[in-house]
């Protein structure tokens, strides 16, 4: 009769005893695919994992004293008639269908809602360009009070950083991009050539108005 291979018992901890009774952990391939070489156990070592517990029975069941519930309860629950379990069961599953059927034909009674337009976006607000120069004008003109004021410092001999320097020989640029603007270096706004003519025009017809106003007089 041939003999029935048996596969050795592993323990805990891993660990293979041999039918010669050598102890060793057998190899293994890790999660990278690398393998794991086998490693031989020295005789009478016990690892943790493999070591029992030692139990007292007495404190166990002190323990465990919550868990047993009344003495004699047990019967009650056993002779306990399971039909009426059941029943109470189905009792509520149809309540719950009949509440689940209502409340699907509530839904169905209820007129679909319609679908909502979609809001047209906003326009974009129209841009004033002359509220746009005037803002950026504003801002120049606080650069230019700023580099007025460090050069007025340099002159009285008070030394100045390299950024402070920097905004001092700005000045004449500052001053430039004002023009551009429309803007005086305070800041003010420059008439404009159709302003002056306009001007000229209201001063002639006035100087007209008097010289008229002399001649029955001088007559």
């Amino acid at each position: 009769m041939p003999s029935v291979e048996t596969t050795p018992a592993i323990s805990r901890a891993g660990i293979t005893t041999s039918a010669t009774g050598e102890r060793h952990i057998p190899s293994s391939v890790r999660p990278d695919g690398s393998v794991r070489k086998e490693i031989r156990v020295r005789p009478g070592y016990r690892p943790p994992e493999d070591v029992e517990l030692y139990k007292n029975r007495t404190a166990e069941g002190f323990r465990n004293r919550g868990k047993a519930g009344i003495p004699g309860a047990e019967n009650l629950k056993k002779e306990e008639d399971p039909t009426k379990s059941t029943a109470a069961a189905n009792k509520n599953a149809k309540r719950r269908e009949a509440r689940k059927k209502a409340a699907a034909e509530k839904d169905d009674d209820k007129p679909a809602e319609p679908a909502k337009a979609a809001e047209p976006p906003e326009a974009p607000k129209p841009v004033d360009p002359e509220a746009e120069k005037e803002k950026e004008a504003k801002k120049l003109v606080k650069k230019l009070r700023q580099a007025r004021e460090l050069k007025d410092k340099k002159e009285k001999g008070e030394g100045l950083l390299p950024e402070q320097f920097q905004k001092v020989i700005k000045i004449n640029e500052l001053v430039n991009q004002l023009e551009k603007l429309g803007y005086d270096s305070q800041g003010e706004k420059k008439s404009t050539g159709n302003e002056n003519n306009e001007l000229a025009n209201q001063l002639e017809k006035l100087d007209l108005d008097l010289q008229s106003e002399k001649k029955p007089a001088e007559t």
